[in-house]
């Protein structure tokens, strides 16, 4: 018997936000850069919108409601009653919970350890900075030295000077501990592969996070030298991954119980479907709105972002796939568990970016080029599986 769905969702293909998902985001890239060059007292007004402590901002206020309304519409499909009774068939859930968290992340951190601080350090440029917001409760001199960083004054607060790629290096980093987004439903169905699977591992690798993601994400930013923020960490899960569970879970609750359960699935979700892609277009709007000096003066940054975040998934999927194939899985199973293994939480990675280093650092415009190739990629990656299926019993 075929497990039941965890998430209420019936796939049903690319809707026209995630079809051109990718013309969007070079959209919003162009937009935030002519934002940031026509009116910059705009996007420091929107930037100044934000909590602060000991005079360091540390959530941005625009950023966290968009970020929100990214989150609660994937939250509110987890169904917390059929987890463990989807999660019955327990070999495609282990391969996949292995990949995602034994393997992926440390493989990212080598990749791109390789790609931008070895190979692409001089085009990066060497003794380029960025420039990181002060972890949460930490108050040093100007001048102190913090892991690779240094204490400095920017418009009179204080901030960490770091070199430039080892900024991007955090971003790449947070997005290989961030598994499998909402849109993986979509690249699971039109490989028509085994929806019930699928939809476990969304909700079963949103609830992991909750436990793997600080740890992993404080442990590989101090191997890459790089200041841990934990105060700031756990308070970015809490905010950007467990106030919109929590909120998705009771307000789900609460639907069913008046409008019931037809009324949720076929009126409410419907209703939620282009909210999470349209908050993401708005935040990708004020993250490049900050950047587009650094895009204009360096149009190859992107690329050098790029190359080993398309190495990584490639890697991972093909890592997934072959372990699939290893362990007998049926195509159905096989296919959404590579697909999960390659795709990123990027959401996530850029709620903790933007909340970690600033709206303005190298590691939340990391994040955002994982967006900018996830859709292309993952495409591709769906036509491999539909090629390859004779593979599989």
């Amino acid at each position: 018997m075929e497990p039941k769905a965890c998430i209420t969702k019936e796939s049903k293909g690319l809707s026209l936000f995630e079809k051109y998902l990718s013309i969007w985001v070079l959209l919003c890239i162009a937009a935030g850069i002519v934002l940031g060059k026509l009116a910059p007292d705009v996007a420091i007004f929107l930037d100044g919108l934000a909590i602060y402590v000991d005079k360091a901002p540390v959530v941005s206020i625009p950023i966290a409601v968009c970020l929100f309304f990214m989150m609660y519409p994937i939250m509110v499909k987890i169904d917390f009653t059929e987890v463990l009774k989807a999660g019955k068939n327990t070999k495609p859930v282990s391969l996949t919970l292995f990949v995602n968290w034994a393997v992926k992340p440390f493989t990212m951190y080598a990749i791109a350890f390789i790609f931008l601080g070895i190979l692409f350090r001089d085009f990066i440029g060497s003794g380029t900075f960025d420039y990181m917001k002060m972890p949460l409760g930490l108050n040093l001199p100007v001048g102190a030295e913090h892991g690779v960083g240094k204490v400095v004054l920017i418009d009179g607060v204080k901030m960490l000077q770091v070199p430039l790629w080892r900024s991007y290096l955090a971003g790449c980093i947070l997005l290989g501990i961030a598994p499998c987004t909402a849109m993986v439903l979509v690249w699971g169905f039109l490989a028509r592969g085994n929806d019930g699977h699928t939809l476990v591992m969304v909700a079963i690798n949103s609830l992991t996070m909750l436990a793997l993601y600080g740890p992993l994400g404080g442990f590989l930013l101090g191997v890459g030298r790089l200041p841990v923020p934990w105060e700031a960490l756990l308070l970015s899960i809490s905010i950007y991954v467990a106030l919109p569970l929590v909120a998705g879970y009771l307000s789900r609750k609460w639907i069913i119980a008046v409008k019931g359960k037809q009324w949720f699935n076929d009126r409410f979700l419907h209703l939620l479907t282009p909210i999470t892609i349209t908050a993401l277009l708005i935040t990708l709007i004020l993250l490049f709105s900050f950047k587009g000096d650094v895009i204009l003066s360096n149009p190859l940054t992107i690329l050098w972002i790029a190359i080993p975040l398309f190495i990584q998934t490639n890697l991972i999927f093909w890592l997934a796939y072959g372990l699939a194939r290893i362990l007998r899985l049926r195509y159905q199973d096989a296919a959404p568990t590579a697909l999960i293994g390659a795709s990123n939480h990027f959401e996530v990675a850029i709620a903790t970016a933007v909340m970690l280093f600033g709206l303005s650092s190298g590691a939340a415009l990391a994040t955002v080029v994982g967006v900018l190739i996830e859709v292309p990629v993952m495409l591709m990656l769906v036509k491999i599986c539909l090629k390859t299926g004779k593979w599989f019993k």
